[in-house]
């Protein structure tokens, strides 16, 4: 068994209070997780800030003041890469959101986005192969995604409900960033064409969105068609499963608000 003394607790909490995430205070103390999570509890506890204390409020049960554009955002990545979970053993269900470790800066916005529609919670990063899960728990998990339920997303139907459709209107580049950012790609495409009796090779960009869920991909094109971007399906072995948006102008809509991955 490890002991750590109080120079090291002091020192540990000091990290915690500016902001540190227990992952990474555990990593350069050598100390496990758990016994960094109890110690920030225990301090929170002293200085009457222990989370257990209260209750966090919910914009659909108690009215609280939703951030709609980080809201858009964060529910296609649920809808692409995400899940809600419960654990065993936990009180609360768990809202699960899988970044690909290649694309820093989508995990940061990501981490941003559950921060911003979920002010009072905490957010942490559980590395994997490849990639990190990015969760935070809590009770209102529910309220704000209704499409949870059993089985795979692509086995039942998704239908936003009238509010989260008046969000997605409201903020619909911040619904087609996150999809792009969960299930999409832009990528660069080339042909060849004869010019003058010489081939020449000519590179565009291009749009994908890949999903199995034919719910999921009327969502997409039904918010593509409201801001004016066209798109075509392309078939995956016979199947409509990608959404490509390949035209000029409608590119240069998607680069302005949209981008690649980074």
């Amino acid at each position: 068994m490890n002991f750590h003394g109080t120079d090291v607790r002091e020192r540990a909490l000091a990290l915690l209070r500016s902001g540190a995430r227990n992952a990474d205070v555990a990593r350069r103390f050598n100390v496990p997780p758990g016994t960094i999570g109890k110690w920030l509890h225990v301090d929170r506890a002293k200085r009457g800030e222990c989370p257990g204390r209260k209750t966090p409020l919910c914009p659909r049960c108690d009215g609280r003041q939703l951030d709609e554009t980080a809201y858009s955002y964060l529910l296609s990545l649920y809808l692409g890469d995400g899940y809600i979970v419960q654990w065993s053993g936990h009180r609360a269900p768990s809202l699960v959101i899988t970044c690909d470790d290649a694309w820093p800066g989508l995990m940061d916005e990501c981490e941003r986005a559950m921060r911003a529609v979920f002010p009072d919670n905490s957010v942490c990063r559980a590395r994997k192969g490849g990639c990190h899960d990015l969760k935070l728990c809590s009770s209102h998990l529910h309220c704000l995604f209704p499409q949870h339920g059993p089985g795979k997303k692509h086995e039942r139907r998704i239908v936003l409900e009238p509010w989260q459709q008046e969000i997605v209107d409201a903020h619909p580049w911040a619904f087609v960033r996150g999809l792009i950012h969960s299930d999409g790609c832009r990528i660069t495409n080339w042909t060849t064409r004869m010019v003058g009796g010489e081939r020449k090779r000519y590179e565009y960009p291009r749009y994908f969105f890949t999903n199995v869920s034919d719910d999921i991909r009327q969502l997409c094109t039904d918010t593509l068609d409201a801001l004016g971007v066209e798109w075509t399906h392309c078939t995956r072995h016979g199947n409509p499963y990608n959404i490509s948006v390949a035209r000029k102008a409608s590119v240069a809509l998607m680069d302005t608000h949209v981008g690649p991955k980074h």
